[in-house]
C-alpha cells in the first residue's frame, strides 16, 4: 500500500509539472492559423422570426334580410366601393305596394283616433236624439199594442187586396175561350175558303213563272203579271193565317192574355196574403223577444247619444292609440323592408367576391368585402418565444411574392389565448403586425415573413460570436486574449468572461474584457491531457433567443 501510494503521488506530480509546462507554452505561443479581432463598443439587438398571412381587420360577408328576385348587380370582384354605395338590388314592386298599404292603414287609424278625440257637433247630437225618440216610440207601440186607427187601416188594406184578387180573376176569365159552336163552324168555313184562295193564288203565280215570252206576252208584261200574282199569293197567305188565328182563339183563347191574367191573379193573391199577415201580426200581442229587441234599440240609441255628449271613453281612446301605433310600426317595417331590398357597402373597401347574378333569387351571402386600408399581418408565434414579444416592438416584414422587398412594421396586438391545431402538440399565439403604406399590391391571404426585434443594447462591449468558448463541464465562458509585449511578441491567454445579449454576429461581453482588447477567432490551443471537454476545447456555440 505504501508503494502504491508513493506511485500515485509521483504520477500526480508529473502531471502537474507537464500541465504547467503546456500552459506556459500556450502563453508564449503566437497564434498561427487564427484570426485576431478587437473588442469594440456598439449596439446590439436580438431578433425573432415567424411566418404568417395578410388579413383584413375589417371584412364583411354581406346578405339581405329579405328575399326576392335580383334585378341589378352593381359590382364585380375587384371593384372599389364607398360606404353606402349600392351593391345588389332586389325587385321592389311588392315592397312598394306594401308601403302604400301600410300608409293607408296608418291614415285610417289616425282618422279614427281623431274622430274619437273630436267633440260632437250639434247636428250629430240632434240626429242621435231623434234616433232615440224614434226607438222609444217604437218601444211604446210594442208595449201598448196597435191603435184603433192602425187596425182599421190594416183591415182596409186587406179588403182592398181581396178586391184586387177578384178583379184579376175576372180578367183571367175574359181571356179564356168563349166561342159557341156556330161561331166555331163559321170560323172553320172562313179558314177553308182562305186555304182555297191561297192555293189558287200560289198556282197562278207558279204558272206565270214558267210561262215563256211570246208575241202576245212580252217579257215586261210577264214581269208585271208575276209581281201581281206574287202579291196576291202573299195576301192570300196572310188571310189564311188570320183565319187560323181566329179559329184558334175561339177554340183555345188568346195565350198571351191568359198568361198575363194568370200572373195578375197570383200577384194580387200574394199581396192579399201579405196584408192579411200584417193584420194578423198587428192583432197579436207583442212577444217577449219583440219587447227585448225594441228595448235594445232604445238602449243603443241612448248609448250613442251619451257617447256624443260626454266624448269617447278612455279605453276607446287607448285602443285607438294602440291601433295607430301598430299601424305606424307596420309602416316602419314595410319601409325598412323596402330599404333592405338594396344591399349597400358598410364601409369603404374592395369587393372580393360576388355570389349572385341578375334574375336569381337572393339567398345567403351575396357579396364579400374587405377594407384594404385595414390590412395587417397575423403571425403564429411559438409559445416559447411569445414571452419576448410586446406591443410596439419594431418588426420588418417581407412577402413570399417579393422576398427582396422589406417593409417596416410594429406589433399592434397579441392574442390573449393560444391556438393549437388538432392532433398537434405545437402551441402558438397570434401576433398582429401593422401594415403601412406601400407601393406593393399586397392582397389578403398572402404569406408574410417577419423579423421582430426582441431586445436592444446600446453602447455595449461586443466581440464576434466565434471568439466565445464555452466549457459546459465547468460552466465557464472564456476567450483567448492576445497581448503584444514591447518587443512585438504576441502571446495568447485564456480569459474567463461574462456575456449578455447576442445576435447572429456579435456577443455582448459584460465582464472580463475591455474595449480595445484583442481576441482570437478559430484559435486551437496545443494538445493537452484528456480530450473532449477541457478548457481549451473549441466551443460548440450557443444559440441565442429564437435561434439568433
Amino acid at each position: 500500500m505504501w508503494v502504491v501510494g508513493a506511485a500515485v503521488v509521483v504520477i500526480a506530480a508529473v502531471v502537474l509539472v507537464m500541465r504547467g509546462r503546456i500552459r506556459s507554452s500556450i502563453a508564449e505561443a503566437a497564434p498561427q492559423d487564427s484570426q485576431i479581432v478587437t473588442a469594440f463598443v456598439g449596439d446590439l439587438s436580438a431578433n425573432a422570426t415567424a411566418s404568417g398571412r395578410v388579413v383584413a381587420q375589417q371584412e364583411a360577408a354581406l346578405a339581405l334580410s329579405s328575399s326576392g328576385q335580383v334585378t341589378a348587380v352593381y359590382v364585380q370582384p375587384g371593384d372599389v366601393a364607398q360606404v353606402g354605395d349600392p351593391l345588389v338590388q332586389l325587385d321592389t314592386a311588392v315592397l312598394e305596394r306594401a308601403v302604400a298599404s301600410a300608409e293607408q292603414d296608418l291614415a285610417i287609424q289616425e282618422a279614427n283616433l281623431a274622430s274619437l278625440l273630436a267633440p260632437a257637433n250639434a247636428a250629430d247630437v240632434a240626429a242621435a236624439e231623434a234616433s232615440l225618440a224614434n226607438a222609444q216610440a217604437s218601444l211604446n207601440r210594442v208595449l201598448a199594442g196597435p191603435t184603433d186607427e192602425e187596425i182599421t187601416s190594416a183591415e182596409a188594406n186587406v179588403r182592398a187586396a181581396e178586391a184586387d184578387v177578384a178583379s184579376a180573376a175576372a180578367r183571367l176569365n175574359s181571356a179564356l175561350p168563349s166561342g159557341n159552336d156556330e161561331a166555331i163552324q163559321a170560323a172553320q168555313i172562313e179558314l177553308q175558303l182562305a186555304q182555297q184562295t191561297a192555293t189558287s193564288a200560289a198556282e197562278q203565280h207558279s204558272t206565270i213563272l214558267v210561262t215563256e215570252p211570246s208575241r202576245f206576252l212580252s217579257e215586261s208584261r210577264l214581269a208585271d203579271m208575276e209581281e201581281s200574282a206574287r202579291a196576291a199569293a202573299l195576301q192570300a197567305n196572310a188571310d189564311l193565317a188570320a183565319a187560323q188565328e181566329s179559329l184558334d182563339e175561339l177554340l183555345n183563347g188568346n195565350p198571351n192574355s191568359i198568361g198575363t191574367a194568370q200572373a195578375g191573379v197570383a200577384a194580387a193573391a200574394a199581396q192579399r196574403d201579405a196584408v192579411q199577415g200584417q193584420l194578423d201580426l198587428l192583432l197579436e200581442p207583442a212577444t217577449d223577444a219583440e219587447i227585448a229587441a225594441a228595448q235594445s234599440v232604445v238602449a243603443q240609441a241612448q248609448a250613442n247619444l251619451d257617447r256624443l255628449q260626454r266624448g269617447a271613453a278612455d279605453w276607446q281612446i287607448t285602443q285607438a292609440e294602440v291601433q295607430v301605433e301598430q299601424a305606424r310600426i307596420g309602416l316602419q317595417r314595410a319601409q325598412q323592408d323596402l330599404t333592405n331590398s338594396t344591399l349597400v357597402a358598410p364601409f369603404d373597401g374592395l369587393v372580393t367576391a360576388v355570389h349572385v347574378s341578375e334574375g336569381e333569387l337572393a339567398s345567403g351571402v351575396l357579396v364579400e368585402m374587405v377594407d384594404s386600408a385595414s390590412l395587417e399581418v397575423v403571425l403564429d408565434v411559438d409559445e416559447v418565444d411569445i414571452g419576448e414579444i410586446a406591443l410596439g416592438q419594431p418588426a420588418e416584414i417581407t412577402f413570399e411574392a417579393w422576398p427582396n422587398e422589406a417593409m417596416a412594421s410594429e406589433v399592434i396586438a397579441i392574442a390573449p389565448q393560444a391556438t393549437q391545431e388538432s392532433g398537434s402538440a405545437l402551441v402558438t399565439y397570434e401576433v398582429s403586425l401593422s401594415l403601412g403604406e406601400s407601393d406593393l399590391p399586397v392582397r389578403v391571404g398572402m404569406t408574410a415573413n417577419a423579423t421582430l426585434v426582441t431586445a436592444v443594447r446600446k453602447n455595449v462591449l461586443l466581440v464576434p460570436n466565434g471568439a466565445i468558448s464555452t466549457d459546459r463541464d465547468s460552466n465557464k465562458i472564456t476567450v483567448f486574449r492576445v497581448t503584444t509585449d514591447a518587443q512585438g511578441a504576441e502571446t495568447v491567454e485564456e480569459v474567463e468572461v461574462t456575456i449578455g445579449l447576442r445576435d447572429e454576429q456579435y456577443t455582448q461581453v459584460t465582464g472580463g474584457l475591455n474595449e480595445g482588447d484583442q481576441v482570437t477567432i478559430g484559435y486551437t490551443p496545443p494538445t493537452q491531457f484528456g480530450s473532449g471537454s477541457g478548457p481549451f476545447q473549441r466551443p460548440e456555440g450557443d444559440r441565442g433567443p429564437f435561434g439568433g
